[in-house]
């Protein structure tokens, strides 16, 4: 009994230090690939419907929620089962899909309505929907702490600002034209938005709902993602091949970092080490150094990847 004893505590330690996983939506092949982030390797791969985009995790890692814009359908996938176990109807051409920080809403971005749904994610039951002023919107971002939404479109050169309790649009910043992603730092007081035709990224101030600096981007400017001590801030420009690295101190650039072709959306490690980047037209994950801004090593998926999750 001792000896059994002696080695659950070794191996205790190691089970609760595992690494979590990156769920990568590859649009065109109709799946997830799962990315063992301890060893940077392929563990799975899931049936997603046909087109998935978007997509989130619940807050235990148990469900994920993935939009599939050709069902105009949410699908929740159990990730222990690693299968569809439910699907929620949204309305047509879903795309970014949000979990709120307390866990409790799924946003999901419906293009063709231009409006966020909003999902139960212990029901499963789409609640309420709110429109929104710019066209097809793409992404619908909850502030840390959960009180307001901040909505981008591809036609729009604006970013909306939807407060969840009352549940409309209270206000909109005007940025450059196409915004797409969002990012926002850890204590809220500010978002950067990268606007793809214009080739920037604007920092807003969310306190004066105004735009605070406006930092010069690369050829099409594209996903953006925040480390989590806030520090750095990291945005994908699709026809440079490359991710860009902010100082959110200063609002500078400090870094560009080489990655496959036509880099979409990213999503970083809780222990803000890696950086996992969407190829779309390289059908890769670049794997980075979060710190010290250098590439890690590729990752082959399925065909397309929009964006990617980790949990």
């Amino acid at each position: 009994m001792r000896m059994l004893l002696s080695i659950f505590c070794l191996l205790a330690p190691a089970v609760a230090a595992a690494a979590p996983f990156a769920y990568v939506a590859n649009e065109k092949s109709g799946t997830i690939s799962v990315i063992d982030t301890a060893t940077d390797e392929v563990a799975a791969t899931i049936k997603a419907g046909t087109k998935p985009r978007g997509s989130a995790a619940s807050l235990d890692g148990s469900r994920l929620f993935v939009s599939d814009q050709p069902a105009s359908a949410l699908l929740v996938i159990d990730t222990a089962k690693r299968e569809v176990v439910a699907t929620v109807d949204l309305g047509e051409s879903p795309e970014g899909v949000y979990l709120s920080p307390d866990g409790k809403w799924v946003a999901v971005a419906v293009e063709l309505s231009n409006s966020i749904a909003f999902v139960d994610a212990a029901t499963l039951k789409k609640e309420f929907n709110v429109k929104v002023a710019g066209k097809n919107p793409e992404h619908a971002v909850f502030s840390p702490d959960g009180k307001r939404m901040l909505v981008s479109a591809e036609e729009a050169d604006q970013v909306d600002i939807i407060d969840v309790e009352q549940r409309k649009q209270v206000g909109s910043v005007k940025v450059g034209e196409r915004p797409r992603g969002i990012a926002f730092t850890p204590d809220g007081a500010t978002a950067y938005v990268a606007c793809e035709h214009a080739d920037k990224v604007y920092a807003i101030d969310m306190a004066k709902l105004s735009v605070a600096a406006v930092i010069p981007a690369g050829n099409k400017a594209n996903g953006v993602t925040m480390r989590p001590d806030g520090k750095k801030v990291f945005v994908s420009n699709g026809g440079d091949a490359n991710v860009m690295v902010i100082d959110t101190g200063s609002n500078k650039v400090v870094g560009n970092i080489p990655v496959g072709q036509r880099p979409w959306n990213m999503a970083v490690t809780p222990d803000g080490k890696k950086l996992y980047v969407a190829n779309g037209r390289s059908g890769t994950v670049s794997v980075l150094d979060a710190q010290a801004g250098a590439p890690i090593r590729d990752v082959k998926v399925g065909e397309f990847p929009w964006g990617v999750v980790i949990r």
